[in-house]
């Protein structure tokens, strides 16, 4: 009986180290177990290279919401990104900039948000209108050996 015991023990510790894992996986890669309160934003971005849906959407280094969607808007041919943030992050001011960043030198990209100085606030469905869109590195290495060579 003893062993009988011991073995149930075992196998329940096994259960929960697996539970444990799985919750921690799906945090890690950005899925959700739960749905929190969110709201949605739209920013238009010249170039999106590297974004993906799923990455952070961050402010002052604090995430505050994620990617949702990614899409071309055929009026403008611009990239559209849909973002879903926290409703407790609801002082975004009107003129707040979106900005394509890289995590490290070659990491992921995520946007992140500088706040600005008016007192309106973002709604739900509103337009970040101030952009700056990723910065491409092979883009960079071009213009500066063209530079390079032009010196010559």
């Amino acid at each position: 009986m003893r062993n009988r015991t011991l073995e149930i023990g075992v196998g329940l510790f096994l259960l929960a180290g697996l539970l444990a894992l799985l919750l921690l996986s799906l945090r890690v890669s950005g899925l959700s177990v739960g749905h929190a309160d969110t709201y949605k934003l739209f920013a238009y971005f010249d170039n999106i290279a590297g974004l993906s849906v799923r990455s952070k959407v961050t402010m002052a280094g604090v995430t505050i919401g994620k990617v949702t969607a990614i899409d071309l808007d055929r009026d403008s041919y611009t990239g559209r990104v849909t973002m879903e943030i926290d409703r407790d992050v609801n002082i975004l001011p009107t003129d707040s900039t979106a900005s394509i960043l890289t995590a490290g030198l070659l990491g992921e990209k995520y946007i992140g948000i500088s706040v600005g100085g008016e007192e309106e606030v973002l709604a739900d469905g509103d337009v970040i209108r101030d952009t700056q869109s990723s910065l491409v590195l092979e883009e960079l290495i071009g213009k500066f050996l063209l530079n390079s060579v032009n010196k010559e």
